[in-house]
């Protein structure tokens, strides 16, 4: 069983009045520099080239093949002039022959592959643009014109790609837009591709909609509510947490930040929707756009939930979406989002092998690059498949042994033949922390240890085990004799307490720093070593300078529905302020012709469509988007664009106790310090 914080702390204390290395009281020599790799990451980092088959160049070779063009420096601008995409700054690769100590060779290799950017031929008539944003635009040529799958995440890397497009195949319209699911990734970039007048009407059949001459948008069933839920309800808290997943403000380097396994990380354009016109709702549904038949497969609960993969037998081509991306993935997000189903996963991959597997002559996906031969395809979509399907069953075995979340993760290993497959390494996801999500999946977050059934808080548990250790100063210097034998993750979790209860110790966060540095380093992940390594950053300078990623059109915002709108509501609201209360606001939106009836009931927020009050306090009456206003406390559009009826204080009330969220600047919530 894996050894416990409170028991290694215990042991800390023991060991408090044995001889420690001699040292100033409190000098530990410690700095905010950015350090090498020690001597023990790089002997571990070293171990790698031993442990995988290095001449085995199969992904590279892929990773390169069907090049068309590429421009020498590749930076993407804004409008105002600012760099939201780069490839330049990965040039460093170049001056290296081998990895540096300071990076993972793994991982190392997959950045190289990953840096392989420019339009490529996937076959004759399907062709990419990669390394133009983290997804890939895809286009696949029809008749007349082009049938584009997935559109980037900023509209801006998605104009450049369609310019390169353009530049070496000819000019030809759009014909229609398919998005394969409901990550801002894929469909973020689509006012770059097409324009809002461009689209065409969805009251109107397919049929129709190809008649028209306009450009459907074409998206697996429930995509719109996806992917509206996933960056609103805890868009604040995600957009927050996925700084520290990709690396936001980390510098490319051989002690910064590399590639992500499915991208070199996400662009910081204009990020850009547009409501779908046709939903696609079951496996096997066909349909032909521009002379080409496209045969769809629905896949919810795998990588999004709203997902599907497209066979397109004229090419003999296979569309993996996001389901196969040539690395070992999440069923665990570190931004956070929804748990998925590995074992739902990987069915999925073997219903496509099932499908399309005996013709496929290629498959390709949103990120990374394609698999070409019958064979190769095969193996490359079953060896995914395997690998989902092994953390799944494996991780419940040992539940069924008793194992906690824990000490699965530091438990689970892939089968040898699995775990050296160059396009399932943990470049993106990890087998420990996929495990972890398994784990949650079916058991949640309670070991069934009542001990941590309702555990202090981190800083309450903290303070108290400073109280107990006395002597900070020498725990320290102990922590840094531990981390000159390469113990980083202990180092890591002993300095981290001290911080959590008292953040003002500069040795404690700059131990902890250097501690998380080395074992950034050594990770195969990139998002490990963004997280890793953004701490370190954190600890050493705070989160002050934190901006987030990416400008959004208003586009999504736009086109949330009322009762989720009144969900948002419900999670912004300052629900102490009206716990005492108890009544309801009659809601007519005008523009959408809904009447709802919600009810503010001691800080919960209860909408019914259709319901309203005959008594209620207040009566507002405004275009839907209007009730952002309220959730924003935007006095300007409350004054132009809401009718207030009723209890106009009780009202201003409402207004008033809407939280706000920022993530970014001195109001950004803390991680890695209280």
């Amino acid at each position: 069983m894996k050894r416990t914080l409170s028991s290694m702390l215990a042991a800390a204390l023991m060991l408090s009045c044995m001889t420690a290395p001699a040292l100033a009281e409190g000098d530990l020599g410690l700095t905010k520099d950015v350090k090498p790799a020690t001597e023990y990451t790089a002997q571990i980092n070293a171990a790698v080239y031993d442990e995988l088959d290095f001449s085995d160049t199969q992904e590279a070779e892929f990773a390169q093949r069907g090049l068309i063009d590429a421009p020498e420096n590749l930076e993407i601008l804004n409008e105002d002039g600012q760099v939201i995409w780069s490839q330049a700054a990965y040039e460093f690769l170049h001056d290296y022959e081998k990895a540096p100590d300071s990076v993972n060779p793994s991982l190392w290799e997959n950045t190289k592959n990953n840096h392989q950017y420019g339009l490529f031929e996937v076959c004759e008539g399907i062709y990419q643009v990669r390394g133009y944003d983290m997804a890939n635009l895809t286009v696949v040529k029809g008749d007349t014109g082009w049938i584009v799958f997935d559109t980037t995440m900023s509209v801006e890397c998605a104009q450049a790609a369609m310019q390169l497009i353009e530049k070496n195949l000819g000019s030809y319209p759009v014909k229609a837009i398919i998005i394969s699911h409901s990550h801002a990734d894929h469909f973020g970039g689509i006012a770059g591709v097409i324009s809002a007048e461009d689209k065409a009407d969805e009251s109107l059949s397919l049929e129709e909609q190809l008649a028209s001459g306009k450009v459907p948008v074409i998206v697996p069933e429930g995509f719109t509510k996806n992917s509206i839920q996933e960056n609103v309800y805890a868009g604040k808290g995600m957009g927050r947490r996925a700084n520290y997943q990709y690396g936001v403000l980390l510098t490319p380097g051989a002690t910064g930040k590399l590639a992500q396994g499915i991208g070199m990380g996400q662009s910081t354009g204009t990020v850009s929707f547009m409501t779908p016109t046709y939903e696609v709702t079951q496996t096997g549904e066909t349909l032909t756009i521009d002379g080409v038949e496209l045969e769809f497969q629905i896949t919810p609960g795998s990588e999004a939930p709203a997902e599907m993969n497209t066979w397109i037998p004229k090419y003999k081509a296979l569309w993996m979406a996001e389901n196969c991306t040539g690395t070992l993935h999440n069923l665990y997000t570190l931004r956070g989002a929804e748990v998925r189903d590995g074992a739902a996963w990987a069915n999925y991959i073997v219903e496509a092998i099932s499908r399309y597997g005996k013709e496929a002559d290629v498959v390709f996906q949103s990120h990374n690059w394609p698999h070409w031969g019958n064979d190769v395809v095969n193996e490359y979509m079953l060896n995914t498949a395997a690998v989902y399907k092994y953390i799944n069953d494996q991780v419940l075995t040992y539940i069924n042994q008793g194992y906690t979340s824990d000490e699965i993760s530091n438990m689970i290993k892939l089968p040898d033949a699995l775990n050296k497959v160059w396009y399932t390494r943990q470049y993106y996801g990890t087998v420990a922390h996929n495990a972890k999500a398994v784990y949650q999946k079916f058991m949640g977050w309670y070991d069934s240890n009542p001990v941590h059934l309702n555990p202090l808080t981190p800083t309450e548990s903290a303070q108290k085990w400073v109280e107990y250790l006395g002597d900070v100063d020498k725990v320290l210097e102990m922590a840094k004799a531990d981390f000159d034998k390469g113990e980083y993750q202990w180092v890591a979790e002993i300095t981290n307490t001290i911080v959590f209860a008292d953040p003002t110790n500069e040795n404690a966060r700059m131990l902890c720093a250097d501690a998380l540095e080395q074992l950034g380093y050594q990770s195969e992940s990139g998002p490990w070593r963004n997280e890793y390594l953004s701490a370190a950053l954190e600890l050493r300078y705070g989160n002050s300078n934190l901006s987030s990623s990416a400008k959004n059109t208003g586009e999504l915002i736009k086109n949330v529905s009322a009762p989720l709108l009144f969900d948002y509501m419900a999670i912004v609201m300052d629900k102490q302020a009206l716990a005492e209360y108890d009544f309801t606001m009659n809601v007519n939106l005008t523009d959408v012709g809904e009447k709802y009836g919600v009810r503010f009931k001691n800080g919960v927020v209860l909408a019914a469509q259709d319901d309203q009050s005959d008594d209620a306090a207040i009566t507002i009456t405004c275009p839907k988007n209007a009730l952002f206003g309220i959730v924003s406390h935007n006095a300007e559009i409350i004054e132009k664009a809401i009718q207030v009826e009723g209890d106009a204080e009780l009202f201003g009330l409402i207004t008033d106790s809407m939280n706000q969220f920022p993530i970014s600047g001195n109001n950004c919530f803390n991680i890695i310090e209280p």
